[in-house]
């Protein structure tokens, strides 16, 4: 038998020594979305948002049928970008100023490309954070969604000299003059609350109100690998059983989106009218996730907002929390300067509202 040797014709992922300041990454694999892949996230997460649900439904407000739920989309953007963003990633660490910007339905074709904007060595000199603008483009070219993220990775070296340092000054919040590009106009008289399991419209929320969500999903070890399978993300920490017994948690991570799908998922119950999510203003994954654990979740109303020029809808800016195996009944974010023990995520977004 031969002797194994090494080859260059396999990627092991990049390096924090490896990203320059300035540089674009085409990122490998266009994604044609399927009505299957459509069914699939369904069947994973359970999400019950109506326009997203019926094609029936869709077009009587507006839409020319179904668009593919806005987290499908943000999940199948970024999964094209982890094996040459965050293969030898420690951690994700935060979102900001994500839009989307146009409907992707049923049979469009999506590829993605990131710009690195930003890049900084930890003090410890044995890893770095690197800041990308990820963009996603449809068939046509046009962009269906814009996002930031932050990752800290692994240098090949620890200890060997920092890149020339830029962290980038990115919005806090999505500004409302910007959050209805990705939705056609619709037609608050045809949209109907009985089909949409909900009541409640913009005009029924009140800044500063709390809503438990009730419900809790069990995360099951299966589940969670078909879900990042299905997003063709091949970080290792997701799938790799064997290597994360050498890791600080000793198995598996939930990829972080999955919590977020759940727990929008499990955000029906309270705000089933919340049809569209227009913006990402910022977003932490506070703690680690396995299988087996429980995800439940409440939501804050931090703004409202109206949209110029569209008088058809309008915006509630949400603060998403996410806890494992704790109900939310009155369960505190954070406790001091620190977050409460359970809290898994803490999400900052824009959804829109029939008026």
């Amino acid at each position: 038998m031969s002797e194994l040797l090494p080859t260059a014709k396999t990627n092991s992922g990049r390096f924090f020594e490896d990203f320059r300041l300035g540089e674009t990454i085409v990122h490998a694999t266009p994604r044609t979305v399927s009505a299957g892949d459509v069914s699939l996230y369904t069947a994973l997460y359970g999400s019950r948002f109506a326009v997203q649900s019926s094609d029936a439904f869709a077009a009587a407000i507006g839409y020319p049928a179904a668009p593919v739920d806005d987290l499908l989309v943000f999940h199948i953007v970024f999964g094209k970008t982890v094996p040459d963003i965050s293969l030898n990633a420690v951690a994700n660490l935060g979102y900001a100023d994500g839009r989307f910007l146009e409907p992707v339905y049923p049979g469009d074709t999506l590829s993605t490309s990131s710009e690195v904007i930003g890049l900084k060595q930890t003090s410890s000199g044995d890893a770095g954070i690197v800041y990308v603008r990820s963009i996603g483009r449809n068939q046509r070219s046009e962009i269906v969604l814009s996002y930031a993220r932050w990752v800290l990775v692994r240098k090949r070296e620890p200890g060997t000299p920092a890149h020339a340092e830029q962290v980038p000054d990115l919005p806090s919040v999505v500004v409302p003059e910007e959050l209805g590009e990705g939705c056609p106009p619709i037609d608050p008289a045809a949209y109907d609350d009985g089909l949409a399991g909900s009541a409640f419209r913009w005009g029924d929320y009140a800044v500063g109100e709390c809503i438990d969500h009730v419900d809790g999903m069990t995360v099951e070890e299966a589940e969670h690998q078909l879900a990042t399978r299905l997003y063709q993300n091949t970080a290792k920490v997701h799938f790799d059983a064997y290597g994360a017994r050498e890791s600080r948690f000793g198995k598996r991570l939930i990829y972080g989106g999955h919590v977020i799908s759940l727990a929008r998922a499990l955000s029906f119950n309270g705000l089933g009218s919340g049809f569209h999510i227009a913006a990402i203003n910022g977003g932490r994954h506070v703690a680690p996730l396995f299988a087996g654990d429980t995800v439940y979740a409440w939501s804050e109303v931090l703004e409202k907002a109206e949209l110029p020029q569209r008088s058809d809808m309008g915006a509630l800016r949400l603060r998403l929390v996410a806890t494992k195996n704790l109900p939310c009944n009155e369960y505190p974010l954070k406790q001091g300067d620190q977050y409460a023990g359970g809290v898994v995520l803490d999400f900052d977004y824009w959804a829109l509202f029939p008026r």
